[in-house]
């Protein structure tokens, strides 16, 4: 398996912001609309599908006043059989239209998420994660009678086993959370305040509308600026508009004229980021490597001086073939860093620094200046 934990790559093409990401919604059944699409056309697809939620009756608050829950006639079927074909029908549109190294996001709750998934692998999906999406607010269950629903699950899957080349933003997501590896709950609150699209009635205009927080982690997690983001339940365009700000380009799908009127208006008013807020992570390993003794040709450290820890508690000489020297030790400024402390191994790089007039500067800022010159800084 071959996965691209990248920020995205340096080492991939630069995309040039000279114009705003292409956004585009297309009113009709998403089956029907993605089989006028071209075969391996969207990079990543976020699907929040009808859950089915079967209610039964008008949902009251202990006061008994009525709940404005999900009661449109496009979540509702005829039977789970009914509900399963739906779902066999636009998963299977959706694999023709992904990219070998696509990856496919569907959301649901209990109602859905299980077949959703038993169908996801039976089409030849590979699952890679399920996310809890931990709500801080949730609506609490009124009558008392079952725990209150205060999560939902996405599926996270490549198009095939075979071929799993997917894109995974591994580093950029562990820097953004304090250099910790990004968990598979999330803890984002439900889509509230001006955030929330009004009907002219000032009531919201979708009951199932989702947070731009939550699509943001998605986005920016599996795919790259430039890239295609297909959602073939496009509703009020909150992937849309997600991505339009992070430069992706953006097909949505929606059937119904006042959601997809909404959608567009919205996605139209986001200003796209500009590049420097997008630009590629470098990763170490994707770095170009740059010896030590680089520094030396370029002028930036001189034979004969000596460098310093960061408390200036050993120093060892710079030799004029690149090596470095404590006392009768002489090795690579990984070995003698590692000698000088009593240590199997060290990071010469941040443990080596040099006196300047404004101070001790890590080696490692030297080196970022060399790579700063290859283009690659």
């Amino acid at each position: 398996m071959v996965v691209s934990r990248r920020g995205a790559s340096a080492r991939t093409p630069r995309v040039c912001f000279e114009s705003a990401p292409d956004s585009r919604i297309l009113l009709g059944d998403c089956v029907a609309e993605m089989a006028k699409m071209p075969a391996a056309s969207a990079d990543l697809v976020f699907a929040d599908p009808p859950y089915n939620l079967q209610l039964q009756g008008d949902l009251k608050r202990p006061d008994d006043s009525r709940v404005d829950a999900v009661d449109d006639d496009w979540d509702k079927f005829a039977s789970f059989s009914a509900y399963d074909d739906f779902t066999r029908a636009w998963l299977t549109a959706c694999r023709r239209v992904m990219k070998p190294h696509a990856t496919l996001w569907v959301i649901g709750s209990y109602h859905n998420i299980f077949r959703v998934g038993a169908l996801l692998q039976d089409l030849g999906f590979w699952i890679l994660n399920d996310i809890v999406w931990r709500k801080s607010n949730p609506m609490p269950n009124f009558r008392g009678r079952r725990f209150t629903n205060a999560h939902e699950t996405l599926i996270w899957a490549a198009r095939d086993a075979a071929r799993r080349e997917y894109t995974f933003n591994y580093e950029a997501l562990k820097a953004g959370n304090d250099d910790i590896q990004m968990r598979s709950d999330w803890f984002i609150p439900l889509c509230t305040g001006e955030e929330r699209l009004k009907g002219r009635d000032g009531k919201k205009l979708h009951p199932t509308q989702k947070p731009e927080a939550l699509l943001a982690r998605v986005i920016l997690a599996a795919s790259r600026p430039g890239d295609v983001v297909l959602d073939p339940f496009c509703g009020t365009g909150t992937t849309g508009a997600v991505a339009r700000r992070l430069q992706r380009n953006f097909v949505g799908i929606e059937r119904e004229t006042d959601y997809a009127a909404a959608a567009q208006a919205r996605i139209d008013a986001v200003e796209p980021l500009a590049e420097p807020a997008l630009a590629s992570f470098m990763t170490a390993r994707e770095a170009p490597r740059v010896p030590f003794a680089a520094l030396i040709e370029r002028g930036l450290l001189a034979p004969g001086i000596k460098l310093v820890d960061a408390k200036r508690r050993h120093r060892a000489l710079i030799r004029a073939d690149g090596a470095l020297a404590l006392g009768d030790a002489v090795g690579s400024i990984h070995r003698i860093g590692a000698l000088a402390q009593g240590l199997e191994a060290c990071n010469g790089w941040t443990f080596w620094h040099v006196e300047t007039a404004q101070g001790l500067t890590v080696i490692d800022a030297l080196r970022a200046q060399v790579r700063a010159e290859m283009g690659v800084g």
